[in-house]
């Protein structure tokens, strides 16, 4: 009886024991350790991946004429990039690269007032290795353009005012009609007033030919100077860029 109880009371402390909480607190994490472990997850930056900044500027030149006279909305623009675009001495556009977009507006000069202009907006460009990448490009400057100016921070191109020749024009045709008025008057009543009432009419109908003729168009002609501005930041994959014709 006596050995009985004795186990008894053993077996309690020992259940007493296993059931009092442990003292002891885990260690923190070192947190130089979890950063290392972080970072080896994560993959590593791509090398290639370069992007072209929103505002960089590209000289091109024109690979077909362009005229307010035929062109339409719509219509395909084609160029040419004429000099290495380069950013932190990393090749981000080489020369020789093809630049691709459309007419957005075209407005043909007025009979009496009104200027001829033309919007056109770049889509894509493609390198000389065949790699494509869309863009928003737009009509900064035109330097290789005669008698145009930039209307808008939209790009749009303006034919410059003719007003100074249109009047030049009028005078001319003016004297001429009047010649030919009076010598037309003249012979057809052979007196001095129908060569007079002749004269006035011819005048007159030279000041209306020369002042309601259309003014200039733009005329951008093959190998036509065009900065473009990029618009938005483009992402391209430096590992497709060619530069093989700049290093030759």
């Amino acid at each position: 009886m006596r050995s009985l109880w004795v186990a008894f009371l053993v077996s309690g402390i020992a259940v007493g024991q296993s059931a009092t909480p442990s003292t002891e607190t885990s260690r923190p994490a070192d947190p130089a350790a979890t950063n290392a472990s972080v970072a080896a997850a994560q993959p590593a930056a791509d090398p290639n991946a370069v992007v072209i900044p929103a505002g960089t500027k590209i000289p091109l030149l024109l690979k077909q004429a362009i005229s307010t006279k035929n062109a339409r909305e719509g219509d395909p623009v084609y160029a040419e990039t004429a000099f290495p675009c380069v950013l932190n001495d990393r090749m981000l556009v080489p020369a020789g690269t093809y630049i691709q977009g459309k007419i957005s507006h075209v407005e043909r000069a007025g009979r009496v007032k009104g200027r001829a202009e033309i919007l056109m907006h770049f889509t894509s460009m493609i390198y000389p290795s065949g790699y494509t990448v869309m863009l928003p490009g737009q009509i900064d400057n035109m330097p290789g353009a005669d008698k145009t100016s930039m209307k808008d921070q939209e790009g749009t191109v303006r034919q410059d005012s003719d007003t100074g020749k249109k009047i030049e024009d009028a005078a001319k045709a003016g004297t001429i009609g009047t010649m030919g008025g009076a010598t037309a008057g003249g012979l057809s009543t052979g007196s001095l007033t129908g060569a007079r009432i002749g004269a006035g009419a011819g005048a007159a109908a030279g000041l209306a030919w020369a002042l309601l003729k259309r003014g200039a168009d733009v005329q951008l002609p093959v190998g036509t100077s065009i900065e473009m501005e990029i618009q938005r930041a483009v992402p391209v994959d430096a590992s497709r860029i060619q530069v093989s014709r700049l290093t030759q």
